[in-house]
């Protein structure tokens, strides 16, 4: 009784003492974090009280705490630390019925805080009860949401058999979970023997109440949140100690409760990843932003986890990054990433309950699709182009031999829908399915790479005898080019004489890659029905399309491509 009382008084102290608690043997006890989280179930969801103690976790049942009952803990499940296997599943997919009720429930939220705000300029009829009372609606909203949106699972693995599935809705703080638990997993702890944690499965009451973490409980703080659009840049990195392929991951908080996120996609296998990608969110409420350094495991290794690299958080400040760009780079365990932040503030639309559908990527003139993402060479290009050189650079007939045309639609069919699970399906293609769908894209763009109406003038000054006028004419008739057109050609031509330096392996010559990639990327003016033109052999054709795009892989002074448009001028960099 002695043990058990010992054992008990240290559950039940309130988290914010962790006030050690000496066992039997002379162990002590301490907590060391508790917070709330999403215990996952026979499918069921329940929001669980989760204490990390320095040799067990402990879940908790929060119950009662309506109609005036007092709150209070009951006993959920422990796990000992010893031998614990922590595992992070592939983020869950909601259901269309399970989305659906989500966006309605934040559709709500959002008149209801509308309200409240109205409430609180002293409109007609807003006394103390109204305002309690549309108070506490917001709140039961908010737990539903906070127990019904998170999507990232943490698996706990027990050597006694024991499994259970935690979801968070921010993976940076199921990084922080993770890495408190593995840290303490690694000091040689005594284990609580099972028949003394039985005794507590038996206990009516653990007197140690909080109230998850709500938004809606935090005092307003308009002046000091952002409500509107925050715009982040990812640039670079730096401070790897090995080439490694990487990824930058974003989360807002605010009331949405950080699903507001954004990915870029994997860097090449580098020391310095370069992503020049620009991400818009919709905020209301955020003060912070967390930054998320992700290290991508090999193709193939299907059974293993990424690594979470580093994480920092930035706290948003309005004033300083208000419609203008704020530079800045963020350390997190000597990686350096560089970002650029702008917030433009503006009233918010109620959330719709119909999901926003990503525009196609497929079949749209390329000019268009750069102009919506932002961008000079569309992250299609950019994506599949690095997938080939992370994999395929020595693969045999790389371009030339085609995947399965099924893979080959499943990746059209991603670009088009989402290009976050677009690029996570990449890595797991067969390289062949990933150069037939960048091929594919060339070859349905309404309008080719080079514009039609310079084929006639790529075909005369590909006849010039003279070198040096050959070379001046191509290349001002390249310049000539729609900066779209003209950076996506050049990344494409850069990329392509990377695969030929490796054709002692992939048997790709500079040639072989002009004839597979010349009639997509210089196509001839169309026929007009009805319409007098030159008359034009169709093999003569081909020969300008694959003499055209051989010429310039033959280059040695090609110009390097930009891949993002240039950003409003800058504040100096902090870090």
């Amino acid at each position: 009784m002695r043990i058990s009382s010992s054992f008990l008084s240290g559950v039940n102290e309130e988290s914010r003492c962790k006030r050690a608690v000496t066992l039997s043997t002379g162990m002590r006890r301490q907590l060391m974090r508790d917070g709330f989280v999403v215990d996952m179930y026979e499918g069921g969801l329940s929001i669980r009280h989760l204490f990390l103690y320095t040799d067990l976790l402990l879940c908790a049942k929060r119950k009662g705490g309506s109609a005036g009952k007092q709150t209070y803990y009951r006993f959920s499940w422990y796990l000992p630390l010893a031998g614990l296997r922590l595992h992070r599943a592939s983020e869950q997919e909601r259901s269309a019925d399970l989305q659906f009720r989500v966006s309605t429930m934040r559709g709500k939220m959002f008149q209801l805080r509308q309200e409240l705000k109205r409430q609180g300029r002293g409109g007609k009829g807003t006394g103390p009860r109204t305002l309690d009372r549309s108070r506490r609606k917001l709140q039961q909203i908010e737990l539903w949401l906070l127990t019904h949106s998170p999507v990232l699972p943490l698996e706990l693995h027990s050597p006694n058999g024991k499994s259970h599935t935690l979801v968070l809705s921010s993976l940076y703080e199921l990084e922080e979970w993770r890495e408190a638990i593995e840290k303490l997993k690694g000091e040689n702890l005594e284990t609580i023997p099972p028949d003394l944690l039985a005794l507590t499965s038996s206990c009516v009451k653990l007197r140690m109440t909080q109230n998850p973490h709500l938004q809606s409980l935090v005092p307003d703080q308009e002046d000091q949140a952002l409500c509107g659009t925050l715009t982040v840049a990812v640039h670079s990195a730096c401070g790897l100690q090995q080439p490694a392929s990487m990824y930058v991951c974003l989360e807002v908080d605010g009331y949405k409760f950080y699903d507001n996120k954004a990915q870029t996609r994997p860097s090449l296998s580098t020391l310095t990843p370069q992503w020049d990608e620009e991400f818009s969110l919709q905020v209301d409420g955020a003060q912070c932003l967390r930054v998320l350094c992700v290290l991508q495991t090999e193709s193939g290794a299907s059974n293993r986890e990424d690594k979470v690299q580093g994480r920092t958080s930035i706290q948003l400040e309005p004033s300083v990054m208000l419609m203008r760009w704020k530079r800045c780079t963020v350390s997190m365990n000597q990686i350096e990433v560089h970002l650029s932040l702008k917030y433009s503030p503006h009233p918010l639309e109620p959330p719709s309950t119909i999901p926003v559908q990503q525009q196609p990527v497929f079949n749209v003139p390329i000019g268009v699709l750069a102009q919506q993402e932002g961008v000079l060479v569309p992250h299609i290009v950019r994506s599949c182009t690095e997938d080939v050189e992370r994999r395929g650079l020595e693969e045999v007939g790389i371009y030339r031999i085609s995947g399965a045309a099924s893979d080959i639609q499943t990746l059209k069919s991603a670009f088009n829908t989402s290009l976050h699970e677009a690029v996570s399906r990449l890595r797991w293609m067969d390289v062949n399915a990933v150069s037939g769908a960048l091929k594919l894209y060339f070859r349905e763009l309404p309008e080719p790479l080079i514009p039609r109406y310079l084929f006639q003038s790529l075909a005369d000054a590909i006849d010039i005898p003279d070198m040096s006028s050959r070379m001046q004419s191509m290349f001002t008739i390249l310049q000539s080019c729609p900066d779209v057109n003209r950076n996506t050609f050049l990344f494409v031509l850069h990329h392509l004489k990377r695969v030929a330096e490796k054709q002692e392996f992939n048997k790709m010559s500079l040639m072989n890659l002009a004839t597979v990639f010349g009639p997509s990327l210089v196509r001839p003016p169309e026929v007009v029905l009805g319409q007098c033109g030159p008359q034009v052999n169709i093999s003569q054709e081909v020969v300008v399309q694959v003499q055209v795009v051989y010429f310039y892989l033959q280059s040695n002074n090609l110009p390097a491509p930009l891949t993002t448009m240039h950003l409003d001028t800058e504040e100096e960099v902090d870090t």
